[in-house]
This record gives structure tokens, sequence and C-alpha cells, in this order.
């Protein structure tokens, strides 16, 4: 059963200005007729949850149920920031719009669809929705109140030590971590400012391996992930590969440090390189050669007369002496 338009007012406050004035008053006669059931009307305060990033539609009354609709207000109440307002007018064809997102908007043309649409559902929309209507039937309301599921990020680390970290970070609600095998786990929790909860599992677990299981609602279907069992042969397979790797890390740099050093030492070895001649040097030293050779001849020649013209004229200290 709808509640009478007087009761209406007291529960949501008053009318916003641009419907002041409006004919809204219901007789107060107790007649049926001023109370008007309707199995597709929704009514009373109803929870809505929206998953962060989605579109969320709210449904205020359906038209084709009431007849003579004077006007449609949609007040928005969020739990932080200021509140907003979406107004229509049947008589004047007229909306108005106060202080509200263009996210948040009528879905379609209120004339047709009186029902608001949230596009990109973020935390800070959470809050309360509140639908008034005036009909030749009298006032109403519908009071949604939409909280926003933030999805966690799923994360597991193994380590060598046998030690699993399950990891649901910022999600909202809290999500729940389950273990398989069953064990005993330590469990942590983290809350942040904007709302979210951090969830952190440890569990220590033996050669099967484990595998660790998120719940959240903002999911369809639990996220799982495993820890491998870990066999002897893989850790010594891995123990001799990084023997090995160490090993001909060492022998490349010693083979590296005494090409670099044998460098070095060739250069400080390399003997001096021979002057450079002159190109035009050289081409006058080829052409004195000839000259040079004719003039050592030349020499040759006057030694040899000096010498013969010596001995039949030989100085007068040796002809005194023979």
């Amino acid at each position: 059963m709808v509640t009478r338009g007087s009761q209406a007012r007291n529960s949501t406050g008053a009318d916003t200005k641009c419907c002041q004035g409006y004919n809204s008053s219901i007789d107060k006669k107790e007649d049926t007729q001023n109370l008007v059931q309707w199995t597709s009307l929704p009514n009373g305060n109803t929870n809505v949850h929206g998953i962060a990033g989605d579109s969320v539609n709210l449904i205020c009354v359906n038209t084709s149920s009431l007849v003579d609709i004077t006007s449609v207000i949609w007040k928005i109440i969020p739990k932080t920031g200021e509140p907003c307002t979406l107004a229509y007018r049947t008589d004047k064809n007229k909306t108005d719009r106060i202080n509200c997102s263009e996210r948040i908007d009528w879905k379609s043309s209120p004339d047709t669809d009186t029902a608001l649409q949230i596009q990109n559902v973020i935390l800070s929309d959470e809050g309360i929705y509140i639908c008034e209507f005036v009909s030749a039937e009298g006032n109403f309301n519908q009071n949604y109140t939409l909280i926003v599921l933030v999805p966690p990020e799923m994360n597991l680390i193994c380590d060598s030590n046998r030690d699993a970290v399950c990891k649901a970070a910022a999600g909202k609600p809290a999500a729940q971590i389950f273990w398989a095998p069953r064990g005993d786990s330590k469990n942590e929790t983290e809350n942040h400012p904007n709302g979210t909860v951090t969830v952190l599992s440890t569990y220590s677990f033996n050669k099967t391996g484990v595998t660790c299981t998120v719940s959240h609602p903002a999911w369809n279907m639990n996220q799982s992930k495993e820890c491998k069992p870990v066999h002897v042969w893989t850790i010594w397979l891995c123990a001799i590969a990084a023997g090995i790797l160490g090993i001909l890390f060492i022998l490349t740099s010693i083979f590296l440090w005494k090409l670099h050093h044998g460098r070095l030492g060739y250069k400080s070895e390399r003997p001096e390189t021979a002057p450079t001649h002159n190109v035009q040097d050289s081409n006058e030293q080829h052409e004195l050669e000839p000259y040079a050779s004719y003039v050592q001849k030349e020499n040759t020649i006057y030694s040899t007369m000096y010498e013969v013209v010596e001995c039949e004229h030989p100085p007068p200290r040796l002809q005194s002496a023979t």
C-alpha cells in the first residue's frame, strides 16, 4: 500500500522550490479512493548495491500505472558532499537541475521514464535517493539507499620457505579468504580512509601445495590462485643452475679483465713510428743522386791524375834526397 501524501511529506521533508504551489492536497477522508494499491510501484526503503565503475538505474514510478502525474522530484543525499535535486513539471514540460553531477541524470526523457541513472558509480555516490511524485491520486515517495561495492585486487605470493601470502586489496566490503587444504592461517586487515579494506592472509603449506580462494559480493564468481608443490629435485636443479651461472660469470669477468689489461700493455710497448718524410724532399733526393754519382766519379779521376803527376814530378825534398 502506498503512503498518503501528507505522511510522505513528513517523512521526506518539504518539496523543492520548483514544485511549490503544486496542487498536492488530498482529501483527508478515510476513503478507499485515497489509498491506492500499486503492485508494480516500489515503496518503502530499498537497499541497492552498485559496483564501482558500473551504472545504476533507480525506478521512481511506472508512468503507465498512474495518470495525471503533476511532478517528479529526485532528492539525492550523499554521505559526503552536497545534496542534489532533479525535478520535472508536467504542466510546463520543464526540468530543473540543482547541484547534480553530469553522471547523475534522467535515464531517458522524464515525460516517458522517471527513472534515475547513475553512470560510472564511485564511492562518493553512496547515500539516500528519494523519489517524490505528485499525481491525481496523491503524493507518493520511494526511498533507496545506494551501497557501492568495490571489487578487490587479488594477489598470491609463494616463497621458498613454503609460506603463502594471499592478499585482497582495497575492497568494499572486506573480502573473505579461504585456504585449501584447511589449516592455520594468520589474517590481518587494513582499513583505508575511503572506506575500502585490504585483507592479508598468511598460510604455511606443505609439499602438497595450497590454494587461496577470495570471495567478494562484487564478483559473480570466487577467484582462486594456487601455490604449486615444491619438489626436492626442483630445488637441487635451481641450485645447480645458479652455481653454473655464477661460475660462468666469474670466468667471463676474468677473461674481460685480462683482455682489457693486455690491450693496455700492447699499447705501452708499441715501438715508436719512424719519422715521416716529405714527398718533396724525397723527390729532390732522387733528382740529386745522379749528380752526386757524377761528382764522386770526377773526384776519383782527379785523385788518380794527381797521383800520376806527383810521381813524375816529385817535390824538391824528394829530388835532393835522391
